[in-house]
């Protein structure tokens, strides 16, 4: 993802897109967020993983949007 796309996600993201961003599969995001060794911050609402993009931006060195 470029930094423009990620701009455009707004606060926050789905696991899927940030896992897209830092390069990482989808099962192996899953599994790293189940236990807790996703890269950024996750935070689970309901069933959902959701991910800060403000977390996102700074683990991937992109200033704030």
């Amino acid at each position: 993802m470029t930094p423009d796309e990620i701009a455009a996600l707004g606060v926050s993201t789905d696991l899927t897109t940030a896992a897209q961003a830092l390069g990482i599969g989808k099962s192996t995001a899953y599994a790293a967020a189940r236990s807790g060794t996703f890269p950024v911050r996750v935070l689970r609402v309901g069933s959902r993983y959701v991910v800060p993009t403000a977390d996102l931006r700074a683990a991937l060195g992109i200033g704030a949007a």
